[in-house]
């Protein structure tokens, strides 16, 4: 079977299963199968120039009869002084040729194919030069195969005083400056490019929509050209003195019907494919809906064992096992995670005696006075609670919410006691990162003394990326924290697990995102204090950590298989095109 004959099983094959997935309601195509089809593409198009796509045919002129025509019409070009002599550049060594040449096809220079010129930027201070009518395209604007229509135009003033190259429909540019390096486009008008862009015009007997393809081809290693610098840039020169086999003149035009067949079935695949990722995100939210929509822990439990039972086929993507995450969180915060248990001591109890135990801190002096804050009102509160559940505000359980002190940088040390960044704390977890550590020698009794860190001290990103949390473990050792983060510390009663995990809820998200203001995401202090809190009773806190972690393992685990399982696909995807390669 040839080579086009197994990538058009192959995509055939796939549409097929893409169908199936579909029909049967599961919807488990994934980013992953996406990927699949881009490499599909790469390697369609990096079989198309090494001449494996279609068959030779021996009655083809080859090649080496091409290029002699191609050199005589370019001595007449020049004779007519309608280009300039191109420049001699080096024989092509044999390790510049990385494949075995198909008959009729030969090694040359892109340099030999046509007449090869970069644009230019007219002065933007003379406007005289701009709002004529000849299209100046800039390299962002090589996003179709086919382009006419320009963001700017230039006048004909700038094209008789300016360097500014005036190219030929038909033309094919490529992309040379930045990350669109590599993008490639055929002028279907007459047209300027500025300095970021490189325009060929073909010369005759080579196809521009072969030139078109073979540029895409070769992008990854255009890209690779422009590697190694802060702005990734290639030239003129590096473009013309790329190494290509140049195949017979009627092999290019079959070459490109073949790669358009076979791009229109991908077009096709990756439609179904979309179409499926998008079946299965509603699939996902629709039934997780259910979930919270549960009206107690036991029509909770019915609901989750219906789904449980379809893991393998709902949660297939991290960003579906994501959701599962967050909804397992919003259920414990809305008291639906576990049954309430009459004999437990009602939230309202705790909120009691904890404010008698602040109101005697305060007066022996161990913390401030509190701002008092307003009650919340019934139509504040986002959904309705258990029986034996309160409504309070952070502050209600806090003793205190802090900020670190400016400064820090005159106490950095190579050793010392651990100064904790926002680059520590992380997003949808509060395990703290240490793999990127500081340390500072504070002078004793200093400003900074005061967020010396203690055991289950919650830490709140309050700028940039607002929200991010970081948990003190036991046994942290000595710790303290800049002016960007915040500390909030509970009362005895409430240094437990329910009160992190309500953090990194989607109610807590809600309530970070809510308030911030300026330029940049800003979250004041005292906006902790106030956010809305669910409280459950005692013992009921300690029940819901144990269940969040019970289900958060099997989320785990998913996530393990399907990463295990996109590894293995992802090496057996690159695999299989080293291999026909």
């Amino acid at each position: 079977m040839s080579v086009e004959n197994l990538i058009t099983q192959h995509i055939d094959i796939w549409t097929s299963a893409v169908q199936t997935k579909s029909t049967a309601g599961r919807g488990t195509s994934s980013k992953l199968d996406l990927y699949g089809i881009k490499k599909l593409r790469e390697l369609i198009l990096e079989l198309a120039v090494r001449g494996k796509l279609v068959p030779q045919d021996p009655n083809d002129e080859p090649a080496s009869v091409l290029l002699e025509r191609i050199e005589k019409e370019k001595t007449q070009l020049v004779k007519e002084k309608k280009i300039k002599k191109p420049k001699k550049l080096e024989y092509i060594s044999e390790n510049e040729m990385f494949f075995e040449l198909p008959l009729g096809w030969k090694w040359v220079r892109l340099n030999d194919l046509g007449e090869w010129g970069s644009g230019s930027t007219p002065k933007r201070s003379i406007s005289e030069y701009y709002g004529g009518e000849i299209p100046w395209f800039k390299s962002g604007e090589l996003n179709q195969d086919y382009i006419s229509e320009s963001e700017e135009y230039i006048t004909e003033l700038a094209l008789k005083e300016t360097s500014v190259r005036y190219n030929n429909i038909g033309d094919v540019l490529v992309a040379m400056y930045g990350a669109t390096i590599g993008k490639t486009s055929i002028l279907s008008v007459r047209a300027t490019t500025n300095q970021a862009v490189c325009a060929c015009t073909p010369f005759t007997g080579l196809v521009n929509t072969y030139l078109l393809l073979l540029l895409k081809a070769y992008k990854s290693r255009l890209v690779g050209m422009g590697a190694g610098g802060a702005q990734p840039n290639i030239s003129r020169e590096k473009i013309i003195n790329t190494v290509t086999a140049l195949p017979p003149e009627k092999e290019q035009h079959r070459i490109v019907a073949k790669v358009d067949e076979l791009m229109k079935l991908c077009d096709q695949l990756e439609q179904q494919t979309e179409a499926s990722i998008a079946a299965h995100q509603v699939l996902v939210e629709t039934l997780l809906a259910t979930l919270t929509n549960s009206k107690n822990a036991e029509e909770l439990m019915e609901n989750w064992q219906r789904i449980s039972a379809h893991f393998d086929t709902l949660f297939t993507t991290e960003d579906s096992i994501d959701q599962l995450k967050q909804t397992i969180l919003q259920l414990a915060v809305m008291g639906k995670l576990v049954a309430q248990n009459p004999a437990d001591e009602p939230a309202s109890e705790l909120l009691k005696r904890i404010a008698k135990e602040k109101a005697q801190l305060v007066k022996d002096k161990k913390i401030k006075k509190q701002k008092a804050l307003p009650p919340i009102a019934d139509d504040e509160k986002p959904f309705e609670l258990p029986n034996g559940w309160e409504w309070c505000r952070v502050q209600d359980v806090a003793m205190f919410t802090t900020s670190g002190s400016r400064d820090w940088a005159r106490y950095y040390s190579e050793t010392g006691a651990l100064f904790v960044t926002m680059g520590n704390l992380s997003r949808g977890s509060y395990d703290l990162r240490l793999d990127n550590l500081r340390y500072v020698h504070p002078p004793e009794g200093g400003e900074g003394s005061r967020t010396k860190l203690e055991a289950n001290d919650l830490l709140i990103s309050i700028t940039g990326d607002v929200g991010n949390l970081g948990l003190i473990p036991e046994n942290f050792g000595e710790a303290y924290i800049n002016q960007h983060t915040c500390l909030l510390r509970f009362m005895p009663e409430c240094k437990d697990r329910y009160f992190p995990e309500f953090m990194r809820s989607p109610w807590a998200k809600f309530q970070f995102d809510a308030p911030q203001r300026g330029i940049k995401n800003s979250f004041r202090l005292s906006d902790v204090g106030d956010m809305f809190l669910p409280l459950p009773p005692k013992q009921e806190r300690f029940r819901i950590a144990s269940k969040i972690d019970e289900l958060l393992r099997v989320c785990d685990l998913l996530k393990f298989s399907f990463s295990k399982s996109q590894a293995t696909q992802l090496v057996f995807t690159d695999a299989i095109v080293e291999q026909v390669i």
